[in-house]
């Protein structure tokens, strides 16, 4: 799983550096529509589920101390066959198979990318002192659950690289139609019900020493949470039928 808010998360082994295309001395700030398109076919010809677009606020860089304005997602659904093994060494060691196979796709696209003008940069998923999660947040394009997952639309089984560039007119959401999960998680509970380490705290927090799954690869948080088994529309319009009570 690619969140690197856990303490520990080293059971992935560093990327190597596969760019074969150097960044451009002036690098474009604009992008067209058709190149734009060309990017997101072929980041689903590698087997990317979609794209999310992140403008970092000036209060959200001064606060992380990051000095890049633009970001771009590329998501993954993480195999759901992998997901249901049982937790173990071997399972992680095949889930950084999987991570090391999309990383090898992340640098091609940001050759692309630098191949057409652009600067751009891959934001390390390993790197203690990012915090991909917020960077994700400020897409309006996902929430953050209460097992501690990035939720987008396609699933919460979802891993993700970014990159930040240099381009200004990407497609930038500025409103988040996902902040009802909040409330849907706030009276669902199923994740801490479900956990074989009970590595939630007494304020329902998750504790990252005890959660094993940067250790052990578990995922039973995942497997039973309702946006994996019903998809993200049913279970809010589920939702929304029982607000209209």
């Amino acid at each position: 799983m690619i969140n690197v808010d856990f303490e520990g998360f080293r059971y992935h082994k560093p990327l190597p550096n596969f760019y074969k295309i150097d960044n451009p001395l002036n690098p474009k700030r604009r992008i067209s529509d058709d190149l734009l398109l060309k990017l997101n076919e072929l980041a689903k010809e590698h087997n990317f589920t979609g794209i999310s677009y992140s403008k970092l606020s000036d209060e959200f860089k001064k606060e992380f101390n990051i000095d890049f304005d633009n970001v771009i997602i590329f998501r993954f659904l993480m195999g759901e066959d992998l997901m249901r093994m049982e937790f173990s060494s071997e399972k992680c060691k095949l889930m950084d198979i999987e991570f090391q196979d999309y990383g090898v796709h992340i640098y091609e696209l940001a050759d692309f990318l630098r191949e057409n003008g652009f600067q751009a940069d891959l934001l390390h998923p390993l790197d203690d002192n990012l915090s991909l999660r917020a960077i994700a947040m400020q897409s309006s394009d996902c929430i953050i659950t209460r097992s501690n997952m990035c939720l987008f639309k396609e699933g919460v089984n979802n891993g993700f690289f970014m990159i930040h560039t240099s381009i200004d007119n990407l497609p930038f959401k500025s409103e988040n139609h996902m902040l009802w999960v909040k409330e849907f998680c706030s009276t669902c509970g199923v994740c801490i019900n479900s956990c074989p380490k009970d590595a939630f705290d007494n304020n329902e927090k998750i504790l990252r020493k005890v959660c094993t799954a940067h250790k052990e690869g578990c995922s039973e948080c995942i497997l039973k949470c309702p946006f994996f088994k019903r998809g993200y529309d049913k279970v809010k319009k589920r939702y929304e039928a029982m607000k209209s009570r």
